[in-house]
Order: C-alpha cells, then structure tokens, then sequence
C-alpha cells in the first residue's frame, strides 16, 4: 500500500467529526453527559448517547479502527490511517468523557466514605431500573429466553460472591479491568461504573480520578486507558456478532446479570473482617444485612432508591422519544 501523501494535519481535519468550533463543543458536551452517567454504577452512557443522537456515530467510530487502520498505522502510513479512522470525532468525545470523569471522581469517592448508605441506596435504584429498561428489550419474552435470564442471575450473584471485596491492585489487572468497564460506552444499560463495582474497583479508580497529575496515579490511569482501547475494539466487534446471531439471548443474559449483581450493591453490609495495608483500613469480607431499626435514616435511604429508580425511568422514556 503506497503512503498517503496528505499531511498528518490535512488528513486529521478530513476525518469524520465536528467541522466547526461549535459542533465541536456540543460534541465535548455529550461526552461530559457520558462520562458523568458512566461513573455513576446504574447509569450507561450508551444510554445518554442514544438519548444524545450520536450513538450510531459512537458506534461507527470504534469500528473504523479496523484492520486497514492497524494496516496503515504499521506501514507507517499515518496519514493515510487518520484520514480512514474517525479521529476527530473520538478526540472530541473522549475529552468530554475525561473531563467529566476527573471533576466527578473524587466527589463519588468522598460519598462512597462518608454517606455509604446512602450512596449505595442511589446505586441500587439506578441498577435496578436499568435492570427493567435492558430487561425490555427481550423479544419474545418466552420461556427459553426466562431461562437465559435466570442463568445470568444465578451466574452473576454467585460471581459477586466470589470476587472478594479488595481485588488486586496491580498493572494487569487494572489493564483487564479498563478492558471490561470500557464495554459499557457501548452498551445501553449498563455503565463503566456498575462493571467496576463487580471488580471490585471502583473505589479504587475513583481514588486514582481524584489526583491525576500525581505520576503513580497517571500512570494507572495510562494502563487503565490502554485496556480501555483495547477492549472497546475487540467487544464492540464481539457485541455487533452476538446481536445480530442472537440478540434476544445476549439481552437476557446481560438483564440476568444485572438482577444478580444487585447482591453487590445492597446498601446495608456487615463488616465480617479487615486488614491494615499500608496504613489503611481495607475490608476483606462483608456481608448484606437488614438495617437495625426502621428510623429516618432508612426511609431516606429508601427515598433515594426511588430517586435512583425515577431517573433511569425518565432518561429511559426521554431516550425512547427521540
């Protein structure tokens, strides 16, 4: 394949995305909703991209990076593999996803330590309204597709059990984790957020948002990032297969899962056991109780389960308008 010979500034320019400084910024605005929902476990930013009109944009632009991309990038055809991939557009979108995610980790984190009962309260009514929103989806509802449903949840709930509330925190696993949770950009129903909390490192991630500029944190965040290529390349191709062969199935599956991942959100867990690692407190084991006592606080709890519930509903019917 012979170099392309437009310059690397021409080609970027001529690539799909925002033509104008104000498309541009209306773009870096819906990646901000993206993000923001994304962090937030229960709601997806594929959702908020379906209710923004870019989803099928979303959608072609990861699969641009295909084979006649790594072709060319190899070559060392780099214009020539800017000007077929949709850079432009990703630049545009991920920046607003960045920026959303840095200004909103910390704040979720800091509520995660200081309200958790009613931070998980809100988790648990955003998850279990996404949990209707995906299960709609199932067409026909018939048996077969119940036992699909049933499967996920069973499989989901014994996982949670299973995963251990401090996962490891070295660079692979990180890699796997932006893998996993980056699926979630493409997946209406269920966010990048909801998938960490499954791996058990939300907080941890969080954590990492709140300080980006310190260098160990970057540098878990270029990882993080780098599994998060990775992985939406891969699973956006894998995602199109399972649809389009069979899609009833791949959406029981997945609303399974989400009825089963709910043992994880549960607001009210009982600390089983602890350990000092580097000089802080990290929960080993823990289990999910009832709350003591029926008190203000519960029903405030209670509350934000319907608040949680109220607006994945509104996103919903918002989304199913346009």
């Amino acid at each position: 394949m012979s170099k392309s010979s437009i310059p690397i500034k021409d080609a970027f320019m001529t690539s799909p995305g925002p033509r104008t400084l104000k498309a541009g910024a209306l773009l870096w605005l819906k990646g901000v909703c993206m993000g923001g929902a994304d962090i937030i476990p229960g709601v997806s930013g594929g959702t908020i991209a379906f209710i923004t009109g870019i989803y099928e944009q979303l959608v072609d632009a990861i699969r641009s990076f295909n084979v006649d991309f790594v072709r060319r990038l190899f070559s060392l055809d780099i214009s020539g593999a800017v000007s077929v991939a949709h850079i432009r557009f990703i630049v545009c979108l991920l920046f607003g996803i960045m920026t959303a995610m840095i200004t909103m980790a910390g704040f979720m984190n800091t509520m995660l330590h200081t309200h958790p009962v009613e931070t998980w309260s809100l988790f648990f009514g955003l998850i279990t309204a996404s949990i209707f929103v995906v299960g709609r989806q199932v067409e026909p509802l018939n048996a077969v597709n119940f036992g699909f449903i049933f499967l996920g949840a069973v499989g989901s709930y014994l996982l949670v059990g299973m995963i251990p509330v401090s996962t490891p925190e070295t660079l692979p696993f990180i890699f796997l984790c932006g893998a996993i949770a980056i699926c979630a950009m493409i997946l209406p129903g269920i966010s990048g957020a909801f998938l960490l909390l499954m791996l058990g490192k939300y907080e941890y991630v969080t954590r990492t948002l709140k300080n980006p500029f310190v260098w160990d944190n970057f540098v878990i965040m270029a990882v993080f990032a780098a599994g998060a290529g990775v992985g939406i390349i891969f699973f956006s191709r894998v995602l199109h297969y399972l649809l389009s062969r069979w899609h009833a199935a791949t959406v029981s599956v997945l609303t399974g899962f989400m009825i089963g991942a709910l043992r994880k959100v549960w607001p009210w867990k009982e600390v089983l056991e602890t350990s000092v690692i580097r000089g802080k407190v990290h929960v080993l084991r823990e289990q999910n109780m009832l709350p003591d006592v029926l008190n203000g606080e519960v029903f405030f709890a209670i509350g934000l389960v319907v608040i949680g519930i109220i607006i994945v509903l509104a996103l919903e019917r918002f989304s199913r308008e346009r």
